[in-house]
């Protein structure tokens, strides 16, 4: 003989999201269970709507006239159809529980809590008259329940099971701190982790880089929870709450005035909120409301198409959660499904049984033996009436039974298995699998109990929890299914995109999935090809933002007063830049870089210093090798005229010195071009130092030499024994000596070096020589000025000293020239920077070059080339008388 077990399911229709008002505050008489005979039981419970008015929705009713009749929310219908249907496999394989029948028994719960208790004590206890605690002569045994879809209706079941340890499956989301159920041994979760979907949510905002989002949620407190707990992470990823809408539980939809002020105080100004991204949270109560507040105006107002189709075409991506099904009721069919097309939703992660939909197709009234709710689900769903329906007062044509399901609208039911029915199904297989561990164990002691009955066996409920908890197996489309350490279910979401077509039905395309095994930034996987985005939105993907966000170049700036995710954008400061949007401050670009015209990016820096191949360093050298060739000639001039007399006069060695000096002072300018090096810069300043020395020293030797031979003309006096070679050797000699003595400690103690300033300039970095040690730079330039001065006083002195030979005029302009030059040169030197510094330098020593040569021997030349005749000695001392 078989053995028979009865297996009760308690899906949710609905979770009494909406209030209806009925008389006398009574749960509706509707069909409340669905019986197949079994001797240990594994039961559940369904959740209708409840009453509406038969007037409803618009016509004005008296008490008399007013009665209540249930409305299914139908797509959930299919709920117990998978419990069905996994029974029926059950049965049909003789690999699991040979030689045993299954059967269920479903109740319903209605919208009240008071009938929850009443149903689920049903379940506990089935004598025809209601006693806690009492069997008598009943051989069926209570082994496990499936239910409920929500977390209020699924926590007030568990109290009562709880006590009874019976197994309770639930298929819907459970949040552990609600209710104060924090410990609920016998409860177990069809459901991943939820704050695993929170975690999704946030990753999947992150990378579409939505930071302005909506949120909606019941007004309950699964909705405070959601709030709570989102929020918070929301906060701490950058993401703000542009706006909070809370779906209310108690909308009278009898009574046409209330909805009139309701939809008046609910007229969906999200739709014009800048947040393109709305999360939409707490069952398909919400989305049932959300759809009411968008479409009822328009049915209200008798709007045109043309007002009609733009109040609908407000473009969003709507964001669900696993606990929402995208589905209408009765009073919904006029609503268009479109405006949800392109959805992102979050589901448990099911697969296609094979079979399911077979079983649909074949799905009759008059072939579903004990089925309680099937007449009324076939009557609102085909809008017929079936022989013998339990509800004399409605009209319409009569049912033929040869309507099909596949032509029903997705949102009114669904021929593929939706994710609370994949569960459903997996729910039945884990207890069935539990029961069948536990027989084959004690398949040795059969000789001692009666083999033709299982229940004979005295299986207590509570020992299937040991077995539950370790529960493995794969299921019929491979789909391994075990509970976690939390009696939650392991696994992730698949992540869909909803699909609409102009009949208002829709297609859910799986698009990514969230996989809690690997790390939280990448559990997000999303396929962007696949995703098909509402056809209003401006660009894909949208922006879902405050404000438009800033670009490179801009820096984010708070708005006072509002949330930080509201901001203006500024402009970076001079030296800093930003490369990426919306950065919440500017940098600046590290070391050999500087920031674009357009401050989005770090451009390198280009070498800063003389080149050979600029224009400037080209006149420059061009002028340094022409004054060194005019120097080169006025040597060649004096050289071959050495016997004149305005030769020989004040000098003729101290004339070659100061010529050749020049001529290589002329010659070193061109050490300052070019790319400094080792040797460049060593040898720049104290070349520079040590020859401009000799140079100013054989000036200052000449002046001396004039007015020591104006006082030794003079009987007596003591320069007489000064006059001569000696003096003016000794003062060249000897001032060279000190400037090279400045020029030794400078090598000693902090040498010229080549280096990089990276700071300077914004854009370029100067390639330059390292003084070392400016003092010691300075020094050099003071002594070559302190021997200018000198000589500049003395020649300015002997300016009118009676010789015809006399240089003294000449030495004073030279060394006005030269002071002129050194003087401007400090402070330009100073306010310079990179290649335009070496060229001050370079200009400052072939204007002081070219000054000295100029003033003093452009005269000298004049006579000797163009007037011979006066460069005769009876000549000049003719001029002198």
């Amino acid at each position: 003989m078989a053995e028979a077990v009865m297996l009760l399911l308690i899906p949710m229709l609905l979770p009494h999201v909406y209030s209806m008002k009925c008389p006398g505050n009574n749960p509706p008489q509707i069909p409340h269970q669905w019986y197949q005979p079994g001797e240990i039981l594994i039961g559940g419970i369904l959740t209708l709507i409840g009453c509406v008015s038969q007037n409803f929705p618009f016509e004005q009713h008296s008490d008399q006239d007013y009665q209540c009749y249930p409305i299914l929310l139908t797509k959930f219908y299919q709920h117990i159809l998978a419990l069905v249907f996994a029974i029926h496999e059950i049965n049909e394989n003789p690999s699991i529980l040979p030689n045993v029948t299954l059967g269920f028994h479903i109740h319903d719960s209605t919208i009240d809590i008071k009938w929850i208790y009443r149903t689920t004590l049903d379940l506990l206890f089935t004598s025809p008259e209601l006693i806690p605690n009492y069997k008598c002569g009943s051989q069926k045994k209570m082994i496990g329940v499936i239910g409920g879809h929500s977390s209020e209706i699924t926590s007030n079941i568990a109290t009562l099971l709880t006590l009874y340890k019976i197994p309770q499956l639930s298929f819907g989301s459970f949040e552990s701190g609600l209710d104060g159920q924090t410990n609920m041994p016998s409860f177990y979760r069809m459901f991943p982790k939820e704050a695993l979907q929170y975690e999704g949510i946030v990753q999947l905002l992150l990378h579409f880089r939505w930071k302005w989002v909506g949120l909606m949620t019941l007004d309950d407190k699964r909705g405070d929870h959601f709030l709570q707990t989102l929020e918070p992470m929301l906060s701490r990823n950058g993401i703000c709450a542009a706006f909070t809408e809370k779906a209310t539980r108690q909308i009278q939809w009898d009574d046409i005035g209330f909805m009139l002020k309701y939809l008046d105080s609910s007229n969906a100004n999200f739709l014009d909120s800048k947040a393109n991204a709305i999360i939409v949270d707490g069952g398909t109560g919400t989305f049932i409301w959300l759809a009411t507040i968008i479409f009822m105006p328009t049915i209200l107002m008798k709007l045109t198409e043309a007002e009609y189709v733009e109040r609908t075409s407000a473009g969003k991506v709507w964001i669900t959660t696993a606990q929402i099904d995208f589905a209408f009721n009765l009073f919904q069919k006029a609503f268009d499904i479109g405006i949800f097309h392109g959805a992102l939703s979050f589901s448990i992660h099911s697969k296609d049984i094979l079979g399911f939909q077979k079983f649909l197709q074949l799905l009759k009234p008059s072939r579903a033996k004990g089925d309680g709710f099937i007449k009324d689900f076939w009557e609102q769903v085909f809008e017929c009436v079936l022989p013998g329906s339990a509800n004399p007062g409605k009209s319409g044509e009569t049912c033929s039974e040869e309507e099909s399901l596949e032509t029903v609208p997705a949102p009114f039911f669904d021929m593929s298995m939706t994710d609370h029915s994949y569960s459903i199904y997996n729910a039945v297989y884990a207890i069935a699998h539990a029961l069948h561990i536990l027989d084959s164990s004690r398949t040795h002691h059969r000789a001692m109990y009666n083999r033709d009955s299982l229940a004979s066996l005295n299986v207590p409920p509570w020992k299937l929890h040991t077995l539950l908890q370790r529960i493995a197996f794969n299921n019929s489309a491979g789909d391994e299914v075990t509970f976690d350490e939390q009696q939650e279910l392991k696994g992730g979401f698949d992540i869909t995109n909803l699909i609409t077509f102009p009949n208002n039905s829709y297609v859910r395309v799986k698009i990514g999935r969230l996989d809690p095994q690997v790390p939280l930034s990448k559990r997000v996987i999303i396929d962007e090809d696949r995703i098909k985005w509402n056809r209003h939105l401006p660009q894909v993907p949208p922006f879902s933002v405050c404000n438009d966000p800033c670009k490179p170049g801009y820096s984010r700036k708070k708005k006072e007063g509002e949330k930080f995710c509201c901001y203006h954008c500024d402009l970076c400061p001079e030296g800093k830049m930003s490369d990426k949007e919306d950065m919440d401050y500017c940098i600046t670009c590290s070391e050999g870089h500087y920031p674009s015209q357009g401050q989005d990016q770090c451009l390198p820096k280009i070498t800063n210093f003389l080149s050979f191949h600029e224009p400037l360093s080209i006149i420059l050298a061009f002028f340094a090798l022409f004054f060194s060739l005019i120097a080169a000639l006025v040597l060649m001039s004096f050289i071959k005229h050495q016997d004149t007399p305005i030769v020989k006069a004040n000098n003729r060695t101290l004339t070659y010195i100061l010529l050749i000096s020049l001529l290589l002072c002329f010659l070193c300018s061109l050490l300052f071009i070019g790319q400094p090096n080792e040797v460049t810069c060593l040898l720049r300043q104290m070349t520079f130092g040590i020859i401009f020395s000799v140079a100013v020293s054989s000036v200052l030797a000449k002046t001396v030499t004039v007015v020591a031979a104006f006082m030794a003309s003079k009987p007596g006096n003591l320069f007489r024994k000064w006059v001569g070679k000696q003096l003016a050797h000794y003062i060249v000699l000897s001032c060279s000596i000190v400037q090279v003595g400045i020029c030794a400690v400078w090598l000693g103690s902090s040498p010229p070096f080549p280096d990089m300033d990276i700071h300077s300039l914004s854009r370029e970095i100067i390639v330059q020589c390292n003084e070392g040690s400016v003092t010691m730079f300075y020094c050099t330039l003071g002594y070559i000025g302190l021997l200018a001065i000198i000589c500049f006083i003395v020649a300015f002195l002997a300016r009118k000293l009676p010789d015809s030979f006399n240089e003294a005029k000449f030495i004073t302009f030279s060394m006005l020239v030269f002071c002129s030059v050194w003087l401007s040169f400090v402070p330009t030197y100073l306010s310079t920077k990179g290649k335009y510094m070496v060229a001050v330098e370079i200009f400052s020593i072939l204007a002081s070059s070219a000054g000295l040569l100029g003033c003093i021997f452009l005269p000298k030349c004049y006579v000797i080339i163009l007037q011979p005749e006066l460069n005769r000695r009876e000549q000049l001392i003719r001029k002198n008388h």
